[in-house]
């Protein structure tokens, strides 16, 4: 038994049993290599990570690799979804050193905890061209022992640049601008990262680039205000509505999508999302739920509220703690295998459902003897539902009740079968990202179970999550909450909340939206060149203090963080907030222009910044008619507005001057519709209103 016994983090207690005498990062681990003399070993990974446990296997689970870890190092596992901020600095630094990085991450360091040698995934021993892992510890032990000066000399160069970029996160010729040069801030940044993405796009499968492909919402998103404005503008860009739509149903029929249990796996392995690297992640969930959700609203398609509702119910029936948080992570593997939980041969599946509905489920999904992954079936929908009807000579919507039946019996068998495993780690950020998609597909779909559900969430991390003086943590599981949190913590779930302020109208969220855009400001900003810092001022001193500017698999905190600034900006009248919003665009502006694919976040909301947004208050003394009003508002694809009523009554201060001198005309529901503050002439009247609302924000057949 190592020092990982009684840590919370599941994938470190994975590495508990290992023969590695592990430590967690902190004071001791670092005190004991300078009591020994010893360089620090520092491997970061995650519970999904699969190259994590085939080298935990191979590596540290040998008793002679084990032994020569423990003899020469003083050995750190640290999992990088709770520790985002040790893995950015170090990742860089890998990145520096390698010219890639990934998972596992192998880092050695100083007493200092300066970085020297590092890379990612290292066999036990030399095999295809790379080097064993048993060369490396006695290659970096020999140099520590022997070349100790060339050790120091390459670990100050090394944290010297990550120092240097500390204040981007990336190096400082991609964020900052040239001398003399201004931060322009328009909307040619937005048509020139549409025009990337329709160079990158695959125009038979959906999706940009070649394999592996991954689902990119935040680019999607960007790409629906981008249509929305040449349709608002009389010149629909259909061919952009077309990228979106052909990607969202094209992954919707394919295996990266879980066609019994709703909800998606991480990205595809193939160019057609066929066959998904096999684990779930809260984080892909509530990013998708809010790309279908939207274009739901912008094109009224059906298929796209099936996938929204789906996928949700994914996440309340297998991801959510009884008490309200959501878990981080579903594994790809069961008894070892990827993907053995999700794949089907005809046989089981006729042994479930009878032979005749066998042979039309097989049909309708992909089914054959021959299979199409690894002599299984990952369950795919090559035909659209009506094609299969077409082909079946069958009624399409008996068809589909015959399946949706096939489908219930097969789920009900599969849950039968050994579960992938569960990181059941509640992660603030991940959470506001999900908190945020609920409330949103509740509103949307007029589902108040999601609504309440996020509600639900949001209450527990406030509740469970913070420390004695208020102040949110990073992470929880099974009663302990533990770590400062970061940016994206406080961005993300700041951002959630307003979208669960417009989806209720309990003026609470707004007041906690506000503490935490508040803490942000005070404890995060970056007073001398804008932007947000990863970390806060009182943060644990490490050797660098970043930002992050990019998109990765989630949105970057300074992307959230301008997002939930500039719509508590633009509902609450803070001019502060859309100043600190604006200077952290503007910070980003060349990263925009040079990586718009990664940039996705930052340029939704860049893209609500520039406007026109509308601040709109809806205001009745009847709350059926306010119901009605406000039913049809949230139907409707309007991303640049902020929506504020108080059907009953409010306290919010913040919330004040929204409301402030405007009351209901004529004794009906009446609608002001605002930007920058000016307010044209109310409107009264639901049918007054739904006029307006055409002019704005037109609806779609549904």
């Amino acid at each position: 038994m190592n020092h990982l016994a009684h840590e919370t983090s599941p994938y470190l207690l994975q590495h508990a049993d290992n023969p590695v005498d592990w430590y967690p990062w902190g004071d001791e681990a670092i005190a004991a290599a300078k009591a020994a003399d010893k360089p620090i070993f520092l491997s970061i990974g995650y519970s999904a990570c699969h190259w994590c446990h085939v080298m935990a296997h191979e590596s540290f689970e040998n008793a002679q690799i084990a032994r020569l870890m423990n003899e020469r190092f003083v050995n750190i596992k640290v999992d990088r979804e709770e520790r985002p901020d040790l893995d950015q600095i170090y990742m860089q630094a890998v990145q520096l050193l390698t010219g890639r990085g990934g998972w596992p991450m192998s880092v050695f360091l100083t007493h200092e905890l300066k970085p020297f040698y590092g890379g990612t995934y290292w066999p036990p021993t030399a095999r295809m061209g790379m080097p064993g892992f048993d060369q490396v510890l006695t290659g970096v032990s020999d140099a520590w022992q022997k070349r100790r000066e060339e050790v120091a000399a390459q670990a100050d160069q090394l944290t010297s640049h990550l120092d240097g970029v500390e204040h981007s996160g990336h190096a400082p010729a991609i964020v900052e601008p040239a001398a003399g040069e201004e931060k322009k801030l328009s909307l040619d940044l937005v048509h020139t990262a549409t025009a990337n993405l329709e160079r990158a796009f695959d125009h038979q499968h959906g999706g940009f680039g070649s394999a592996p492909k991954f689902p990119h919402p935040m680019d999607l998103r960007m790409l629906l205000r981008w249509w929305r404005r040449g349709q608002l503008a009389g010149k629909p860009h259909d061919s952009v509505v077309g990228m979106v739509t052909t990607t969202l149903t094209k992954m919707a029929g394919g295996g990266i999508y879980d066609q019994l249990g709703g909800g998606f796996h991480r990205y595809s392995v193939d160019e057609r999302w066929l066959v998904p690297h096999f684990e779930k992640m809260l984080y892909d969930n509530a990013l998708l739920t809010s790309a279908y959700v939207e274009a739901w609203q912008a094109t009224g398609n059906d298929d796209f509220a099936r996938i929204v509702r789906e996928t949700a119910d994914f996440v309340l029936r297998e991801i959510t703690d009884p008490i309200g948080g959501f878990f981080s992570t579903l594994d790809a593997d069961s008894e070892g295998e990827e993907g053995k939980f999700y794949v089907w041969t005809p046989q089981q599946i006729e042994d479930v459902l009878g032979a005749d509905a066998a042979e039309t489920f097989c049909h309708v999904y992909d089914v054959t003897d021959v299979g199409n992954f690894e002599s299984t079936n990952i369950l795919n929908l090559p035909k659209t539902f009506a094609q299969c009807a077409a082909m079946l000579h069958r009624d399409a919507d008996e068809l589909q009740a015959d399946l949706a039946k096939s489908r219930a019996k097969l789920l009900a068998a599969r849950a039968r079968r050994v579960r992938p495993g569960l990181d059941d780690k509640v992660l603030v950020g991940w959470n506001g990202l999900m908190i945020d998609a609920l409330a949103q597909a509740g509103a949307a779909l007029d589902e108040p179970r999601y609504t309440a559900a996020a509600a639900k969430a949001a209450e527990f991390l406030l509740k469970h999550v913070r420390d004695k003086n208020g102040r949110l943590l990073h992470t929880w599981r099974e009663g302990k909450a533990k770590f400062a949190a970061y940016l994206d913590d406080y961005a993300a779930l700041a951002n959630a909340l307003v979208t669960l302020y417009e989806a209720t109208f309990e003026e609470r969220w707004i007041d906690t939206a506000v503490e935490l855009a508040d803490t942000l400001l005070a404890r995060f900003a970056d007073r001398t060149q804008g932007g947000f810092f990863f970390t806060a001022d009182d943060h644990e001193r490490l050797i660098a203090r970043q930002k992050d500017l990019l998109d990765s698999s989630v949105p970057s905190g300074n992307a959230l963080a301008a997002t939930a600034l500039v719509r508590l900006g633009k509902l609450c009248g803070r001019s502060d907030y859309l100043e600190a919003a604006e200077g952290t665009i503007a910070l980003a502006a060349k990263l925009m222009e040079r990586a718009p694919t990664a940039s996705g976040q930052m340029l939704l909301a860049l893209d609500m910044l520039l406007g026109p947004t509308q601040e709109v208050v809806i205001v009745s003394v009847d709350r059926e008619e306010a119901s009605g009003v406000l039913g049809e508002l949230r139907r409707r694809f309007w991303p640049n507005r902020v929506v504020a009523s108080r059907p009953g009554g409010g306290h919010s201060a913040a919330l004040d001057p929204a409301f402030e001198g405007r009351a209901p005309r004529d004794k009906r529901v009446t609608l002001y519709l605002c930007e920058n503050f000016a307010c044209q002439e109310p409107v009264a009247g639901e049918h007054a209103i739904v006029a307006i609302l055409d002019r704005v924000a037109p609806a779609h057949a549904r």
